[in-house]
């Protein structure tokens, strides 16, 4: 069963699109679990050392969105929990799409 994610804010830009995503390091295993307010909720087994849990997160956001990694970027939050995150080339019609 998928998450609800209807609470989960997309807005449109030139490039794509970009939201806010709340990451939890060092859990069990790498998953979406929703959303906590407007932001998407991600788990991450990765600790947040180095770079180490950003990295997890752009893989499995690059896995749940069929897309490149190099398609997703981190725009701001890069040492901490709460993030804004660019995809390039998807509408806010379309991640929500491949996020369903």
């Amino acid at each position: 069963m998928s998450p609800d994610l209807s609470a989960l804010k997309i807005t449109d830009t030139p490039r794509g699109c970009r939201f806010a995503v709340k990451v939890v390091p060092s859990s069990s295993r790498s998953r979406l679990l929703g959303t906590l307010g407007q932001a998407l909720k991600v788990a991450v087994s990765a600790a947040p050392e180095k770079g180490a849990a950003n990295k997890a997160l752009l893989k499995l956001l690059a896995k749940l969105l069929n897309l490149r990694p190099a398609q997703i970027q981190i725009l701001s939050g890069q040492t901490q929990p709460r993030k804004q995150i660019l995809v390039l080339g998807l509408s806010a019609t379309q991640l929500r799409s491949r996020l369903a």
